[in-house]
């Protein structure tokens, strides 16, 4: 499984570390740029995103890991893709400087679906 990283410089840096490529961005104009770069190269009968950095190893993006920020930037964008069932699947994580105010955790999020809080 391949994953690929947009967001802030600093967490780009962090993850090239652990061997996950990305891009930074720094606007809504540059993160669209990053998104649309990344989701382009949909091959349907692969079942995953084979961009032309991907298409040589043949084993295509399935996972973007996104900061809540350049998710926020995307805005209807990602949740169009999202809704569309293609791959890559998108994770959100807080940036740099924290979670953004109004945001769910993920166990939040489970609690409100399960309905139960411990």
């Amino acid at each position: 499984m391949d994953y690929y990283f947009i967001g802030d410089v600093e967490l780009l840096t962090a993850f090239r570390f652990i061997g996950i490529d990305g891009a930074a961005v720094i606007n809504a104009e540059t993160a669209r740029a990053a998104f649309e770069g990344i989701t382009r190269g949909w091959d349907e009968t692969a079942q995953a995103v084979l961009p032309s950095a991907y298409a040589a190893g043949g084993a295509g993006c399935r996972v973007l890991i996104l900061t809540e920020e350049a998710a926020d930037w995307l805005g209807d964008v990602l949740t169009n893709w999202q809704l569309s069932g293609k791959y890559p699947l998108a994770v959100e994580i807080p940036g740099t400087m924290g979670r953004l105010p109004g945001r769910k955790t993920l166990v939040d999020s489970i609690r409100e679906a399960v309905g139960v809080h411990v």
